[in-house]
């Protein structure tokens, strides 16, 4: 008597969703999850929330660490920076487009130069080279132009040569594009970090 019950429970699970199918309302077959499986693509798919990985310091060479840490130092002088400039930036683009004449962005832009001057110039004069190649990169990745096309924008293409020319003196070049994933992931590593509060 167990075995025929064990029989009708397979026959149940195995060949009544084919007996179901043919059984269908007003004639319209329906089809069940095999045949469906049969003729539409069977791989599920999930949308999973994205995982930041961050590199462990103990994972790097003793070298690497060390270069890590250094950056991780210098960018959290100018991160803060980079960030403040950016939304005076889109505030200034702003104001700078609602101007009729010339003269009057002119005038806009001197008296937003000396008071960027007044309040960064202590802070500048102390940077270190490292610190202002880091900058410009940061930058690029806040504001979605580098140093040169800013200054192109604001006060034209001969000030931006002028200032790419000094940069270039010093060993930097405003010209640099932000490339998180090749050359800069160790600065967009530390940066993420940074938003996330982890460091």
């Amino acid at each position: 008597m167990a075995m025929v019950f064990k029989y009708c429970i397979v026959f149940m699970f195995l060949v009544a969703p084919f007996l179901l199918a043919a059984q269908s309302p007003a004639g319209k077959q329906v089809l069940d999850a095999t045949q469906v499986a049969a003729t539409k693509d069977t791989s599920l798919h999930f949308d999973l929330n994205p995982i930041d990985i961050y590199p462990d310091k103990k994972d790097l060479s003793p070298k690497k660490q060390r270069e890590y840490s250094l950056l991780e130092l210098k960018i959290r002088k100018v991160y803060p920076m980079a960030k403040v400039a950016a939304v005076r930036l889109a505030e200034y683009n702003r104001i700078y487009t609602s101007f009729r004449t010339d003269r009057e962005r002119k005038n806009y832009v001197k008296g937003v130069e000396k008071q960027l001057f007044a309040e960064f110039e202590d802070t500048i004069k102390t940077m270190k080279v490292s610190e202002g190649r880091i900058l410009i990169k940061l930058l690029d990745r806040q504001t979605g132009n580098t140093s040169y096309e800013i200054i192109k924008e604001f006060k034209g293409g001969f000030s931006a040569f002028f200032w790419q020319s000094i940069a270039k003196l010093f060993g930097h070049d405003l010209k640099a594009q932000y490339d998180p994933n090749a050359q800069d992931w160790m600065i967009e590593a530390i940066v993420m970090q940074m938003d996330l509060g982890l460091i």
